[in-house]
């Protein structure tokens, strides 16, 4: 199996152990269909926690599956990787069953009323970490925020005298709620953990119509969207971004039902559907989204973060790089990308396009420029580079460039990555 892909390897030994693909998935809580993804190297696999999962039920060792990520050079990764594992590892089953069944009936959960004020700060700062990459402490700080904001979800409507006082404040409460579910869905997507980061968009679904707002209920539909075009599940994520852009069309076009926030997700939506259609090689449907997405933001003028979404003008020429990238087009992305300030951008934002920029040089062959692109997201981000797919890509291709020869900042950075030609 040396000379074999990942996939080729999984699907080998799982059928020497008489798996199927559903009691594969089932054995490492992940659906048939990954599985399936897996094996047909559609659904790359880059996260430590994931692969020893995965050596652990077929019986081998995690290098038997991808030889590099044993390398002596991977271990402060592994170790960091694990530690990151065990946070998810809680939060996946802090989603698991209901998340406050004993208030139903009554009982004392313990947990001490928390200030409002002091629950939109905590919010605030899980996005403020899932922007800037920091995962883990995403998913440290959602192991408390979420279950502080379940009680007060139900605390403020456990008084029925004071309900019509509380009608306002519980909204806000499950507004709050549906955007920390959100942040979940999130950081789950990053680690590939799909099938929890469905669970927690599907809870954000059901937080933010409970708040009465309809913007929230598309926000939580575009986090939903983002986790099935990880899983490059295209068909359902381009249908969840299509409902949510038909049902916010009216308001569009519509001056005094159109503000910033309609904008932004409508924005936002758009440029997912722009991303689909350039996988897809549809040129004229990533244009369409394109278009449409810097409409939006030249209606809005500037960049803001309305429901955490980063859209703008500067966002719209950053996808614009993004899209010229997967239709093939790499002297229009770097054309694109001398006139980018992404300075107002997240770290994580700003990551992303550096790697997307890395891309084009490489597929110009352009290898010097590449690294420098590379190492430019690290500095912002390390985790981000590390993981991504699309980064570690292009640290390979530049391997493979240099030959027996790679200049040592390539060979440091292929190092803290795990990555081998």
């Amino acid at each position: 199996m040396a000379e074999s892909t990942l996939g080729a390897r999984v699907a080998e030994l799982r059928r020497r152990r008489g798996l199927s693909q559903k009691e594969l998935g089932a054995a490492i809580r992940r659906s048939e269909s990954w599985v399936s993804q897996v094996e047909r190297d559609v659904l790359p696999v880059e996260r430590l926690s994931v692969l020893q999962r995965l050596a652990d039920v077929l019986g081998v060792a995690v290098r038997d599956l991808r030889p590099e990520a044993a390398e002596p050079m991977a271990a402060d990764r592994t170790g960091a990787d694990r530690a990151g594992s065990a946070v998810f590892e809680q939060l996946r089953l802090l989603l698991t069953g209901h998340p406050a069944l004993e208030q139903l009936f009554g009982a004392e959960t313990g947990r001490e009323p928390v200030e409002l004020s002091r629950l939109r700060e905590r919010v605030d700062l899980a996005w403020q970490l899932a922007h800037e990459s920091r995962l883990v402490e995403v998913g440290s700080s959602l192991l408390e925020l979420i279950p502080d904001l379940e009680n007060a979800a139900r605390d403020t409507v456990s008084d029925t005298a004071a309900r019509h006082e509380d009608t306002k404040t519980r909204r806000e409460v499950l507004g709050l709620l549906s955007r920390a579910y959100q942040a979940a869905a999130t950081a789950f997507t990053r680690q590939e953990e799909i099938d929890a980061a469905w669970v927690a968009a599907d809870r954000a679904l059901a937080a933010a119509e409970g708040s009465g707002d309809p913007l929230r209920v598309v926000a939580g539909t575009y986090r939903m969207a983002q986790a099935f075009l990880r899983l490059q599940r295209f068909e359902q994520a381009e249908q969840a971004a299509r409902s949510s852009v038909a049902a916010l069309t009216p308001l569009i076009s519509d001056d005094q039902r159109g503000g910033p926030e309609v904008l932004s997700l409508y924005g936002s939506l758009q440029l997912m559907l722009a991303v689909i259609a350039a996988t897809d090689g549809n040129r004229a449907h990533a244009r369409a989204g394109l278009s449409a997405a810097r409409t939006a933001a030249e209606r809005i003028g500037e960049g803001r973060n309305d429901f955490d979404t980063e859209f703008g003008p500067t966002s719209v020429a950053v996808h614009a790089v993004a899209v010229a990238v997967e239709l093939g087009d790499a002297g229009e992305a770097l054309d694109i990308a001398r006139a980018v300030d992404a300075s107002a951008l997240s770290a994580e934002r700003q990551a992303r396009f550096q790697v997307d920029v890395a891309r084009a040089h490489a597929q110009r062959r352009q290898a010097h420029q590449a690294l420098e692109a590379l190492l430019a997201a690290e500095r912002l981000t390390p985790e981000l580079v590390h993981t991504h797919h699309r980064a570690r890509e292009v640290m390979r291709d530049l391997l493979q460039f240099a030959g027996r020869r790679p200049s040592d900042e390539l060979r440091e950075l292929a190092g803290r990555a795990a990555v081998t030609p």
